[in-house]
């Protein structure tokens, strides 16, 4: 599957855009994260991402069936908070970030004590990055920024 980067790893080798990502990633609480099912089908589910210690957090529910299609397949893609654009302002608007890579399952009982619990209380994965992308207007352009580790960071601008 490729090589996978820390969150710290990724804000290291590209700190503005880590930035813009990580300001585009919280700008709000809920984002949408895409795992495969058993029989491969795609499956979206609502989540929340804690940035904490240079490293990217996700938490579920015990059983919760996003957590059960991560242990199985630990291949993840989020999509930031999407926050409608001023249509008098396209210029205004702050545009959404995502990321992908794979979900490492944490079970180190000191890890998950400083997320609020001994193991098994909840599922607890760390994110390693494979590929970040943030997409922001410059008008005229959409302007889609990507990132992908072994490859570096383009720019795409569309009209």
């Amino acid at each position: 599957m490729g090589a996978m980067a820390t969150w710290q790893e990724f804000e290291q080798e590209v700190p503005e855009f880590a930035a813009r990502v990580l300001a585009a990633m919280t700008a709000g609480k809920h984002k949408t994260m895409a795992t495969l099912r058993k029989d491969g089908s795609p499956r979206i589910s609502g989540t929340e991402l804690e940035f904490k210690d240079h490293e990217v957090w996700l938490g579920s529910m015990p059983g919760a069936m996003k957590a059960l299609d991560l242990k199985r397949d630990p291949r993840v893609a989020v999509h930031g908070p999407s926050i409608d654009p001023d249509p008098g302002d396209p210029n205004a608007w702050p545009g959404e970030a995502k990321l992908s890579g794979l979900a490492v399952e944490i079970t180190d009982p000191e890890v998950f004590a400083k997320y609020g619990g001994p193991p098994g209380g909840f599922h607890l994965f760390r994110i390693d990055i494979k590929e970040a992308a943030f997409t922001h207007v410059e008008d005229p352009f959409l302007v889609i920024e990507s990132w992908a580790e072994g490859r570096g960071l383009r720019e795409t601008r569309r009209t």
